[in-house]
């Protein structure tokens, strides 16, 4: 790909519903941060020109850095994190060309919401590799976000792989 065109590949990764409503209150601050710094590191070091972003369904952390713990398990790591919560619009179903749910609560939320002209693919990011859902480990200690990000490793090596091998046989 030439650097002066646009990544082809486009990924929002959401953690945009709880199961229950008493957990209004960590929207977009713990798995989606993760996951979208993740992603992106694993992209970089493979060598991948894509765009990666986080969101979250309500407006409760808008402009709010992530979890510390989050911050933590990243930094421990040497994946660079500097996401900002934000609420998903819209408009993101089509900018986007993939939104990954962090679990099928988070699915059903986003095809819910998903509009007629919606172009990106909406699909439940362990539905790459074993369709586990990435569980909210805000209420646990370290080794929750621990567990979260060697998933959140495992997910985007599966995903990458199968984007690019698409990606791939599309040109040839």
């Amino acid at each position: 790909m030439s650097s002066n065109s646009s990544p082809e590949i486009k990924v929002l990764v959401g953690c945009l519903g709880m199961s229950s409503l008493r957990c209004t209150h960590r929207w977009n601050i713990c798995r989606s941060p993760m996951g979208e710094a993740v992603l992106k590191d694993i992209a970089q070091k493979r060598g991948l020109d894509i765009v990666v972003d986080s969101c979250g369904t309500a407006g409760y952390h808008v402009g709010e850095e992530p979890d510390e713990r989050t911050v933590a398990v990243c930094k421990k790591h040497n994946v660079p994190i500097d996401s900002f919560a934000r609420q998903v619009l819209t408009s993101d179903f089509v900018r986007f060309t993939h939104i990954l749910a962090a679990d099928e609560n988070n699915f059903r939320h986003l095809n819910s919401i998903k509009p007629s002209n919606s172009t990106a693919e909406v699909r439940l990011w362990g539905s790459y590799l074993d369709n586990k859902p990435i569980p909210d480990p805000y209420y646990g200690g370290v080794s929750g976000f621990e567990k979260i990000y060697q998933q959140c490793v495992q997910l985007s090596n599966a995903f990458l792989d199968e984007v690019t091998s698409k990606d791939a046989s599309s040109k040839s």
